[in-house]
């Protein structure tokens, strides 16, 4: 009985951030849905641009710091898994962007229960560790 309501807030959510985080598009790969789809985004993606100036485990122990909580995106190079060890596959390809999402990329959570001031503090809270990690001005 919550489902569209709960899809609803969702993507209302997860729209206020894309809409903020644009502004940090130097910074990261923000998510797109894909073409002709209509997802009930389950959090905001976020992968770092250029991890020379900013680090993802630095970052997600900043955010922790300030009472965000984050999540790893539980995918990415699927053959350093360890169910893989002993399994027979072939790679057609470099695995480079499985490298780059296992490396740069983590989920913000974007729940019915948060509001767009809780959303404005994720935000302030990302920018101001990359005022402190870069010497690019905002």
């Amino acid at each position: 009985s919550k489902l569209d309501y709960f899809i609803e807030k969702r993507n209302k959510n997860f729209n206020y951030l894309l809409k903020k985080f644009k502004e940090l598009e130097d910074y990261f790969i923000l998510p797109e849905k894909t073409n002709k789809s209509t997802p009930s985004w389950f959090g905001f993606p976020l992968t770092i641009r250029n991890n020379k100036y900013i680090r993802r485990n630095d970052l997600i122990k900043y955010l922790e710091s300030n009472n965000i909580h984050s999540r790893l995106l539980f995918a990415g190079n699927i053959i350093k898994q360890p169910y893989m060890i002993d399994k027979t596959f072939k790679i057609s390809e470099n695995l480079k962007n499985t490298e780059k999402i296992l490396h740069d990329t983590f989920w913000l959570g974007v729940f019915p229960g948060i509001n767009f001031k809780m959303m404005d503090y994720i935000y302030e809270t990302v920018l101001n560790h990359i005022k402190t990690k870069t010497k690019f001005k905002f």
